[in-house]
């Protein structure tokens, strides 16, 4: 039930919507009750309709703060099953490369860079599992 107060002309009215079907409405007004005919038919909507505020990003940007690191290893960050490598030993890396994609929970994570840099040697196979903070990569 929808109260609502109406002031026209210094007098004051307390409604309310008691129910409405189709275009008959039963309302009260000051205590008494009307049965209304509205000339449009109102529609009702069985599901609610959500609203959601638009997310503008910048290409790139993303939930993981990309900030270098003076870190010489990459350790996992979760434990899963190496699914693939993107890198070979002598490549150089920009902050942000993904380097490899680990599967966890059935689900491929990229493993990215955490400063740019050479790499010195991969310490995992494709395949391999690991745990978390396993060394998966150093670099030079």
């Amino acid at each position: 039930m929808k109260k609502f107060n109406f002031k026209i002309r210094g007098n004051s009215f307390e409604t309310s919507v008691l129910s409405f079907e189709e275009n008959i409405v039963e309302i009260q007004i000051n205590g008494t009750n009307y049965t209304v005919e509205i000339d449009k038919t109102i529609s009702v909507s069985k599901t609610p309709k959500l609203m959601r505020s638009a997310v503008h990003t910048a290409p790139g940007e993303g939930f993981i703060n990309m900030k270098p690191t003076n870190v010489s290893t990459l350790k996992s960050p979760l434990p899963g099953t190496i699914f693939r490598i993107n890198v070979k030993v002598g490549d150089k890396v920009k902050l942000g490369d993904v380097l490899l994609i680990l599967e966890a929970m059935k689900m491929e994570n990229n493993i990215m860079s955490e400063k740019a840099g050479t790499v010195k040697s991969i310490l995992v196979k494709e395949g391999a599992a690991v745990m978390q903070d396993a060394p998966l990569i150093e670099f030079e």
